[in-house]
């Protein structure tokens, strides 16, 4: 059974293909279009996806969407009746229900077809409920406690439940306007960051601050006995006057949220351009702590309802890595999973599976490891494109091109590392990686004046071979899409300046033989050279999606400073004048 899913007019638009309950491929839309969050309908990702597996539309025997305009239909339009005070931001919203609505005739147009030649039946999945399936089906568990928790999503903001085999029970939601996603957003937005999907900007400022504001927030989030949690509405717009959102074929962008009450209790709003002050780390710090609390107090509630050892977790809020490290050592839970994309783009992927699964009733696949789901090219492909430009290089044998890499990179050189399939999700995983040698003390410096041209307070991560997780952090664990934070052992921490942040940790990668074998090898070349297991891993972009194609990745290669670039086994090296 062939099961295409999407995500559409949404941020992080996307689509995948599931084959009898596996993932065949998987892509975002921005990949494609070189837009970063991109949110119409995704077109391109869904011409790939078909191209991809060499099938045709009416191959396909389901459509699903993890939107479903029909849930919770009576409270949203009781709350915007009673709330509400701009008709506009109401006649926006039902327009974009009208879009998700029409996906079949999206999807033709998109094909180059007739509605009523598409035979394959349409299934939207709740919004969170796609969430808890991305999260649980793809995981190791037979059961476990699953959490959703984001912005807002079919009018809810929270879901929790229990999986357990095929089937998802889902016990609470949080619904409108109470939203845990909207208190870390408006503060991102208060301390000026504007951008969609710029939370974790404010993540990595947290570690410079100090959480002395964290009860004034106590204001704001309020923890309820039985593990929900209610906002304080004066402090933001949302829920009196809506903000302003732009979803179609571009970047989506978000109005402002916080109100002009959280502004006299807090100040003023950080300015474009205004450095930021030891009050702005502070804040940034306590809104860190506030929301890793908020977590911690919803996933106590359910370990208690459920009983259950293990927990599966999905949703834009999932992404908070920090917060993800910390789960087990303030839960009673013992084992986590969160999916590769945890974000609204992983919708995709869960309502496919919650269809396969939840509703058709069909047996689990096996453990989800890789994230490697996008396109690959050959070698010929790439030489190709490299003769075309007459830039000069080397192919290479399999055992040249590691050892040639890793001696590179044991000199200290800057490498655009493009191998495989493209990644689905967030963070290169090695294959569209820029690599570094972590021991450099200058290398955040040298990658941001190179390259990244991005906030030095931003973090860069390592990626680490299985076997040494134990020998350099603190807690051992399997982290195989880079979605936790751990502290770095002290006595390490020197080793590796450039992978370890300000207070001590890094965003792990953990790199296993039979996921990734030829990043694999790669790193434990560098380990024979230099005697460090480890690699710092950023993405391979600048200020711009994650490269997608051979081309994409030279014409990065070209326009920034790196020493070299790794394409299958071609390699380019920059001449020095």
């Amino acid at each position: 059974m062939l099961i295409l899913g999407i995500n559409a007019y949404h941020g992080d638009s996307s689509a995948c293909l599931i084959k009898d309950g596996e993932i065949l491929n998987a892509i975002e839309e921005e990949r494609i279009r070189r837009i970063k969050h991109w949110a119409g309908f995704p077109s391109e990702s869904i011409k790939f996806c078909l191209k991809d597996a060499g099938i045709a539309i009416n191959d396909i025997e389901y459509v699903t969407i993890g939107r479903n305009p029909s849930a919770h239909l009576t409270k949203k339009i009781i709350r915007s009746v009673k709330k509400l005070t701009r008709p506009g931001f109401i006649i926006d919203r039902l327009s974009n229900l009208r879009k998700v609505t029409s996906l079949k005739s999206e999807l033709a147009n998109a094909l180059g077809m007739k509605v009523k030649d598409i035979t394959a039946e349409l299934k939207h999945i709740e919004h969170h409920r796609s969430h808890l399936a991305s999260a649980f089906y793809p995981s190791p568990f037979e059961e476990a406690a699953v959490l959703s928790i984001d912005g807002f999503g079919d009018f809810s903001s929270a879901m929790t439940g229990a999986g357990k085999g095929k089937k998802i029970e889902v016990l609470n939601s949080v619904t409108y306007p109470h939203s845990l996603g909207i208190f870390y957003t408006a503060f991102t937005q208060f301390l000026g960051f504007p951008h969609y999907g710029d939370e974790y900007k404010m993540m990595g400022l947290a570690p410079y601050g100090k959480p002395y504001h964290y009860d004034k927030l106590r204001d704001i989030i309020l923890l309820l006995n039985n593990g929900r949690f209610e906002l304080n509405e004066k402090y933001f717009l949302h829920s009196s006057k809506g903000v302003a959102m732009t979803w179609q074929n571009s970047a989506p962008v978000l109005g402002r949220i916080y109100s002009d009450h959280l502004i006299r209790e807090f100040g003023d709003p950080r300015k474009k351009g205004e450095s930021l002050t030891e009050y702005h780390k502070n804040l940034a710090a306590s809104v860190q702590k506030m929301t890793e609390n908020a977590i911690f107090h919803i996933l106590k509630n359910l370990y208690k309802k459920t009983g259950l050892r293990n927990i599966c977790i999905a949703g834009g809020v999932a992404q908070n890595s920090v917060a993800n490290g910390k789960l087990l050592e303030n839960t009673k839970f013992e084992n986590v999973y969160i999916p590769s994309a945890g974000y609204d783009a992983g919708t995709a992927i869960g309502s496919a599976l919650y269809l396969y699964h939840n509703i058709l009733k069909k047996s689990r696949n096996g453990h989800v490891k890789s994230a490697y789901y996008g396109p690959g090219y050959s070698d010929d492909e790439v030489e190709s494109i490299l003769r075309e430009k007459k830039i000069k290089y080397r192919r290479l044998s399999d055992a040249e091109i590691i050892e040639k890499t890793a001696q590179i990179l044991a000199d200290g050189a800057v490498i655009g590392w493009f191998q495989g399939r493209t990644e689905f999700g967030p963070r290169a995983l090695g294959n569209r990686s820029v690599l570094v040698n972590p021991g450099r003390p200058d290398a955040k410096e040298l990658l941001n004046a190179k390259i990244k041209k991005r906030e030095s307070f931003r973090p860069f991560a390592p990626s680490i071979l299985r076997e040494y997780v134990s020998e350099y952090f603190e807690t051992d664990d399997d982290v195989y899409f880079m979605e936790k934070v751990f502290k770095i052992r002290e006595d390490k921490r020197k080793l590796i300046p450039a992978v370890t942040h300000v207070d001590g940790t890094g965003r792990l990668q953990t790199v296993h033989k039979d996921v990734s074998p030829k990043y694999y090898a790669l790193i434990d070349r560098f380990r024979e050279k230099t005697g460090l297991p480890i690699l710092l891993n950023t993405s391979f972009n600048e200020n711009e999606p994650i490269v997608n194609t051979p081309q994409e990745a030279i014409d990065c290669f070209l326009r920034t400073e790196m020493d070299a670039l790794v394409i299958g086994n071609c390699v380019v090296v920059r001449s020095k004048q």
